[in-house]
């Protein structure tokens, strides 16, 4: 599901198209994408002048060709990635899979950022589109002496099917405490890779190595992204609170994890639905001992991406005519959220339907925050310019006084808390790195202090 995706530019989990199913209706006389070559040549045209010309010249699903419809065409798709700057070069493809099916994955390396752009096919016809973490899969699980990574999927009732997901636990008799981890905007996997970093996967290691074990599972816009992507009726709560709720009540179930000792961590719009996430919890069976917010914002989430869209385009050295009309074309767009209430039903502002802001406008997070009881912890990092110290600042004001609060700001750390500074912009994702120690150790510390009170 192609989400909020103001955070286009610095969270990579962007869907451009996702059509994973469905017979292939296609010209006879349209090329098929059968080789790593051809899917080289084929994301050539798509990321060059003309990507309208793969309309009717390559093999489409019904599915992808009706995706590609809603959302303004192929050209549109190709549109989306252009906050990610110039493409510098076109890696060679490889093949692989994507939910069960064969797909091709080309590095594409941006002025911007590096990403893998994912094609799925079916008898050699496109059936998805999206983009990845450079590498274009998921990083092995690691092995360790310490702790076990388990398969355990995550029913999804209203999608009649399941999430994918990690549990990574501490070797031993146990109980041990336990978080779920809940992903930021867009379609994450489970490791919410973004470019060369994998935050989740980092957070999972780290605290098994401290004795916490780790739920992660993809998320359900990552799983289910063709049937989200027709549903007006999406809104946070389908896209991620319901599943946050539906984790802790699975976890709760599972060997060696101690019931009464299950947190859960939501990471940018994750950390905001947290206080939604907490009112939900306390009407389930199970409830969480407390909760984390990293790099979480209080203000309207259309404020925050004209911000981030100012910021990055603030960092280019000179702003073409053309990138000036797009930035305008994003604002004008957002400017319709001025009035919620003339907007229709099938009616999509940044990607997302009418039902998915008009949510968002009636959920009030600071007084949401106000009636947890629960042990709680908010970490910011100082570099952060997707999520920034002014948001800090409004915490800290609002509940920073709370005595189940926590709050703390970390200088030179990004909005995934690895080292980097905010003049690098979304270039900061193209390198390797990993999210610090000391963040991994204040949270552990915070679960061992709160988990053992009364």
């Amino acid at each position: 599901m192609k989400t909020l995706k103001g955070f286009l530019a610095a969270v990579l989990a962007l869907v451009l198209a996702l059509s994973l199913c469905g017979t292939v209706s296609a010209e006879p006389a349209a090329r098929k994408i059968e080789t790593p070559a051809d899917a080289e040549e084929w994301a050539g045209i798509f990321l060059g002048e003309h990507p309208e010309n793969l309309e009717g010249a390559w093999e489409m699903s019904s599915q992808m060709k009706a995706a590609a419809a809603r959302l303004g065409g192929v050209a549109e798709l190709a549109r989306q990635l252009s906050s990610l700057g110039t493409v510098v070069e076109i890696g060679s493809a490889y093949e692989g899979e994507v939910q069960g099916m064969k797909a091709f994955f080309v590095p594409c390396v941006f002025s911007g950022m590096s990403v893998d752009l994912i094609l799925a096919v079916e008898d050699g016809a496109v059936t998805g589109l999206t983009i990845g973490a450079y590498n274009g899969g998921r990083t092995e699980e690691a092995v360790s002496d310490a702790y076990d990574s388990i398969d355990l999927a995550l029913p999804v009732p209203p999608m009649n099917g399941q999430l994918p997901g990690t549990l990574t636990i501490p070797r031993g008799e146990g109980p041990f405490p336990a978080v779920v981890l809940i992903h930021g905007s867009g379609s994450s996997d489970r490791n919410e890779a973004v470019g060369n970093v994998r935050p989740f996967r980092d957070l999972a290691e780290g605290l098994a190595e401290k004795g916490i074990a780790v739920y992660r599972f993809d998320k359900r816009s990552y799983v289910y992204g063709p049937e989200m992507a027709a549903d007006p009726q999406v809104t946070l709560e389908s896209e991620s609170i319901e599943d946050a709720v539906n984790a802790v009540q699975l976890l709760a179930e599972q060997d060696r994890i101690d019931p009464d000792r299950i947190y859960v961590l939501g990471h940018s719009l994750g950390g905001n639905a947290i206080p939604a996430i907490a009112r939900k919890l306390e009407q389930a069976p199970v409830k969480a001992r407390g909760f984390i917010m990293m790099a979480a914002s209080p203000r309207p989430l259309d404020e925050l991406m004209r911000e981030q869209y100012d910021y990055l385009y603030s960092l280019m050295p000179e702003v073409t005519p053309e990138q000036q009309e797009q930035k305008d074309a994003i604002f004008r767009d957002l400017d319709r959220l001025k009035d919620l209430d003339s907007l229709a039903e099938g009616d999509r502002v940044a990607g997302a339907y009418s039902a998915y802001w008009k949510w968002l406008a009636s959920y009030d997070i600071l007084e949401a925050a106000r009636e947890i009881t629960r042990p709680c912890l908010l970490l910011q990092g100082e570099e952060d310019y997707q999520v920034t110290m002014v948001d800090f600042g409004i915490w800290k004001d609002a509940i920073g006084e709370k005595e189940n609060w926590e709050l703390i700001s970390y200088p030179g750390l990004t909005h995934t808390f690895t080292a980097g500074q905010k003049s690098e912009g979304s270039a900061v994702y193209t390198r390797e790195a990993r999210m610090d120690g000391k963040v991994i150790g204040d949270i552990a510390g915070f679960i061992t202090r709160t988990g053992t009170e009364p």
